[in-house]
């Protein structure tokens, strides 16, 4: 008994590593994205998979270092009252005469941010600025794929208002890791959008409706099993980790009945979508005719590695 609890205690004390989505989903969204665009665009993000692929993580990387990052990857809806999802205004100046710039800005932009940068690539495709066009794609990958995640929708994002500590690495780390190999990611080619800025807002409806399920479905398993079958231990980077169990993860995965397949077959659709309308609005440029990334394009993602392998990284609640 006495070795159980110190166990116990061991355990309590171990972090649950994660970030958002997690390095490991974000680049396979990313990555994937890429197959489902039309002949005219494929050869070229084909060429550039590897960059859009390592690349995508980027914005998580920079989230402390870089003023007004963090609020681009989520929107706390549940701050604004009952109904938000339907009442907010879908526009930012709307937005911004009816809450102030300070408020969303402290409660979350992610889809105004999405709206933004789809028309900062279109001029990009216009310009045909190859280094922003990949910069661009790469990065609304990520922040369409934040939207897809229901804990990006709320202020309880990582469970710590119902004693749920580390259910946002759980559902969009844990889970991907574990079973995306099963997951069917045909999702056909991507279509034109005809209006961006509703559709990231589909996203965030998508993911908010899904919220009371990823929260219930984790307490109700928790009543059914004993601490030291919810989690289990792995070492990752030499570092015994806490992580949740297989068997419970596969439990919770049942529950959802494919919600986490759901939200990533929805972010891939979703990106490769917006990269083709950019280029459609951008007057579909020949990118057969483009040059290859910079020399100054490649130094400057050195330079931002180097900031982050060397930079002080604050622990974020839901990695901690």
């Amino acid at each position: 008994m006495k070795g159980k609890l110190i166990l116990l205690a061991f355990t309590l004390l171990l972090p649950l590593n994660g970030y958002t989505w997690g390095f490991f989903a974000h680049q396979r969204i990313n990555r994937l994205a890429v197959f489902s665009l039309p002949p005219e665009m494929v050869r070229f993000y084909k060429k550039h998979i590897r960059y859009i692929t390592e690349n995508a993580v980027n914005p998580d990387k920079r989230r402390y270092a870089v003023e007004g990052e963090a609020p681009r990857h989520y929107i706390d809806l549940d701050v604004y009252g009952d109904s938000a999802l339907h009442k907010m205004p879908r526009f930012w100046p709307e937005a911004v005469e009816k809450y102030t710039e300070d408020t969303l800005m402290a409660y979350g932009i992610v889809p105004w941010h999405i709206n933004r940068m789809k028309y900062q690539l279109t001029q990009a495709f216009k310009e045909r600025d190859v280094d922003r066009i990949l910069r661009l794609s790469t990065e609304i990958g990520h922040y369409i794929a934040d939207a897809c995640v229901p804990l990006h929708t709320t202020q309880n994002y990582n469970g710590q208002l119902t004693g749920q500590h580390g259910i946002h690495a759980f559902w969009e780390t844990r889970l991907p890791e574990l079973f995306s190999d099963n997951y069917d990611f045909f999702v056909g080619q991507a279509t034109y959008i005809e209006q961006p800025q509703l559709r990231a807002w589909e996203l965030v409806a998508s993911a908010h409706t899904a919220l009371d399920s990823v929260l219930y479905f984790e307490r109700e398993l928790t009543q059914e099993f004993d601490e030291e079958k919810k989690y289990s231990f792995e070492v990752r980077n030499n570092l015994t980790t806490r992580v949740y169990s297989r068997a419970f993860s596969e439990a919770y995965s049942k529950r959802l009945n494919g919600q986490v397949e759901r939200q990533m077959r929805l972010a891939i659709h979703t990106i490769a979508s917006y990269w083709y309308t950019a280029w459609v609005d951008a007057g579909q440029p020949d990118l057969r005719r483009l040059a290859d990334l910079s020399a100054k394009e490649l130094q400057r993602l050195e330079m931002e590695k180097k900031e982050y392998e060397q930079g002080a990284h604050p622990a974020r609640e839901e990695d901690s």
